[in-house]
């Protein structure tokens, strides 16, 4: 025979639901190829977790949507995890995003977390822990690290000290105990050149996406993106062979966007 719950346990087990839903950090936009989510092939629409370790086969690739509208694309070969990640439109304090990037390629565009509270976003790699200023870019790992700044800037940490690379430049991280230097795109090997030309394309990624040529090593790459609504595409190293967005966000200041990093020793 059934029993009617009082009313104070169905609202208890409400409460008790509604944390629980809000933990639910991101929603998989797009997937190709063997994506697998804490070892399962994932699926469009998909909820990912915090604690979920996502990894991407050889030609695959998956791009995450977070609550707070970050975006996440992984590239092939890529494993990279969900430590944490919370957001609460009206109470910035409670912000928190971090991930571990373990190795593969990427690229983030940072939502509202990473514009209105920059200290809570870690992207945590072997060679530094990566901080954001309203961006837009993408690493790979090769051992070093190699970056690319597409808007806003970006600060690597480590052993050594920080340093901040800004929009329109490369940086090479060597190891954990090396600082983050700026480097020229003609220095950055062919298949870094030719996975960001892939990753700046991805389409429905960044404030818009655009096409634009480049050719590397015989391998086209390349994108244009709009900041602020406007159209922001410039060259970032002719002879390698990337177009991308040059320009700043409003908020970031002028020092950020010198070739030369801005840098603290410990």
């Amino acid at each position: 025979m059934f029993r009617l719950l009082p009313k104070s346990f169905v609202f208890g087990l409400l409460a008790f639901a509604l944390p629980m839903a809000a933990f639910a950090a991101a929603v998989v936009q797009s997937a190709s190829g063997d994506v697998r989510a804490n070892g399962t092939p994932i699926t469009q629409n998909q909820q990912l977790n915090p604690g979920t370790a996502i990894t991407t086969g050889a030609n695959s690739q998956v791009v995450m949507r977070f609550d707070d509208g970050q975006q996440v694309v992984l590239q092939q070969n890529t494993e990279f995890r969900i430590v944490d990640f919370r957001y609460n439109a009206s109470n910035a304090r409670e912000d928190r995003s971090v991930f571990d990037f373990v190795r593969g390629a990427l690229r983030i565009v940072t939502g509202a977390v990473g514009r209105r509270t920059p200290t809570a976003f870690q992207l945590r790699a072997p060679q530094a822990t990566i901080g954001v200023r309203g961006t837009d870019f993408m690493v790979q790992i090769v051992n070093p690290l190699y970056v690319s700044v597409l808007q806003g800037a970006v600060g690597f940490t480590n052993a050594a000290g920080t340093a901040v690379i800004g929009a329109g430049s490369f940086g090479i991280v060597a190891s954990a105990g090396t600082l983050a230097a700026a480097i020229p795109a003609t220095a950055l090997p062919a298949a870094v050149t030719t996975t960001f030309g892939t990753l700046g394309a991805v389409p429905g990624v960044g404030a818009a996406a655009g096409a634009a040529g480049g050719t590397a090593g015989g391998a086209a790459g390349g994108a244009g993106t709009a900041v602020g609504g406007t159209t922001a595409g410039a060259s970032l190293g002719a002879a390698a062979g990337i177009s991308a967005a040059a320009t700043a966000a409003a908020a970031t200041s002028t020092s950020d966007k010198n070739a030369t990093p801005t840098t603290t020793h410990h």
